[in-house]
């Protein structure tokens, strides 16, 4: 029930897969069916936007968790390939983590929207039009938010490949230039988005709340600070997301939906993720909580015993996803949804936000708002610096707990520089330029204007 992709059109995926799902350096003739040919109705644009969410869907199936924790200090493995390379930061172009292609993938679809849905509408106005442009724009702002903060600069592509005139062998813009579309991108979408949709469908469709949610996400990755408590007030003081009790706290993973959760991706069991094998394959999953984040809980932490079973010594098995003694070892894949994005990450932002500006009452007020429903005494600047080193340092622990294990934590420590001091003792990380991940060497032969990033030449 509530899933958006158990209707969506079979034909846009014909079209889409045909068309759009190669890398975008890939030579392979144009797909027969194009985007101009294909966008006659609304509802085939409607069609064509449903492909961009099938593609975030393969994007973050497994990859979230490698990218958002795999390389950060929440998580150790015993896994050789991709889990194990990220935990050692040994890196190479030839891991899978480096590719890129399902974003752009995402991004061709979004490019073949953005130009062929006026067509579809003609002329006149319509709501229905500004709300698929909407969400094209915000998917597309998502995909290059993702790629920068991973591998930097990277290849701008905003129209849809459609003829051989067109250049192929695109090289990387700039960090800013990109980072500049997706505010463009996220700004449109704003304009745009549908306050809200009906049912479930209101988690899984980029609504303004959702856009917001990435835009404060962007103004703190870029540090400003001032922007950030703007765009998440509008959050905040929208009465559709509330932050849920502590005893329903395990279902905002396991059923979806929940008024804390601002966009998730939607998976079903047609179109599943790999949460199970990830996280709670018993002893065989590819992560488990690391020593080190077991010992930064606080005591009487009531999230403790819903994010993994506290009578083990070394827990096997992550059951945040699952609910609270999930003992499953089956090894299929889970039809979970993947939550990127709720509020309380947004409510922990603020508070940082806050810090940084030196507004310590109100960042304060929101730090404890977490706190306290995690059963947690209330902190004070003066306990918060004293356990913490610094109220901003009090804030991102409270993040690594509460966001445990939801892609979170790796682009918190690159935000917020730490990333080389937190992993040095742990894998050796100690080079800036290290931080990036290698482009993937399938790219760099594909396309001979592409650069790998200079840390892997």
């Amino acid at each position: 029930m509530k899933r958006l992709f158990k209707y969506t059109v079979g034909t846009i995926f014909l079209f889409a897969m045909s068309a759009c799902s190669d890398s975008l350096l890939d030579k392979d003739p144009i797909s027969s069916y194009s985007g101009q040919g294909y966008y006659k109705k609304p509802s085939d644009a409607q069609a064509g936007v449903n492909g961009i969410y099938n593609g975030l869907q393969s994007l973050f199936r497994q990859n979230l968790a490698y990218w958002g924790e795999g390389r950060a200090d929440n998580v150790e493995t015993r896994h050789a390939g991709d889990p194990g390379a990220l935990q050692q930061n040994a890196l190479t172009p030839i891991i899978n983590s480096a590719r890129w292609d399902n974003f752009y993938t995402v991004i061709s679809r979004a490019n073949y929207a953005i130009k062929y849905i006026p067509q579809a509408f003609g002329s006149g106005d319509s709501e229905l039009k500004s709300q698929l442009l909407g969400q094209a724009h915000a998917l597309r702002a998502i995909a290059y938010f993702y790629l920068v903060r991973l591998w930097g600069g990277v290849p701008l592509v905003t129209q849809p490949y459609e003829g051989v005139e067109q250049d192929i062998f695109v090289e990387r813009n700039t960090v800013e230039e990109v980072l500049a579309l997706v505010k463009e991108d996220l700004l449109f979408a704003a304009e745009n988005c549908a306050d809200s949709y009906s049912g479930d469908r209101n988690r899984v469709l980029l609504t303004k709340g959702g856009v917001y949610a990435f835009l404060t996400q962007l103004y703190m990755w870029q540090k400003d600070y001032a922007q950030a408590i703007t765009v998440a007030d509008k959050i905040l003081s929208d009465g559709q997301y509330a932050l849920v009790p502590m005893a329903n706290w395990n279902d905002i993973f396991v059923e979806g939906s929940s008024s804390e959760s601002i966009f998730e991706v939607g998976y079903n069991e047609v179109q599943p993720n790999s949460l199970r094998l990830l996280y709670a394959m018993g002893s065989d999953s590819d992560y488990v909580p690391s020593s080190g984040f077991i010992a930064s809980i606080e005591q009487g932490d009531l999230r403790q015993s819903r994010i993994y079973d506290v009578s083990e010594v070394q827990p096997r098995k992550i059951w945040k996803f699952f609910g609270e003694g999930f003992n499953d070892e089956s090894p299929e894949a889970s039809s979970n949804n993947i939550v990127l994005t709720r509020l309380a990450d947004i409510i922990l932002l603020k508070a940082e936000a806050h810090a940084h500006l030196n507004q310590t009452a109100e960042a304060l007020e929101l730090l404890n708002r977490i706190r306290q429903r995690a059963g947690l005494p209330v902190l004070d600047q003066l306990t918060a610096t004293s356990k913490y080193g610094s109220l901003v340092a009090s804030i991102l622990h409270e993040r690594s707990v509460e966001l445990c294990f939801e892609g979170h934590r790796w682009f918190d420590l690159r935000r917020s520089g730490t990333a080389i001091t937190t992993m040095k003792p742990i894998n050796g990380l100690s080079d800036t330029g290290n931080l990036l991940w290698p482009v993937h060497e399938n790219e760099i032969l594909k396309n001979p204007n592409l650069k790998q990033n200079e840390f892997y030449k």
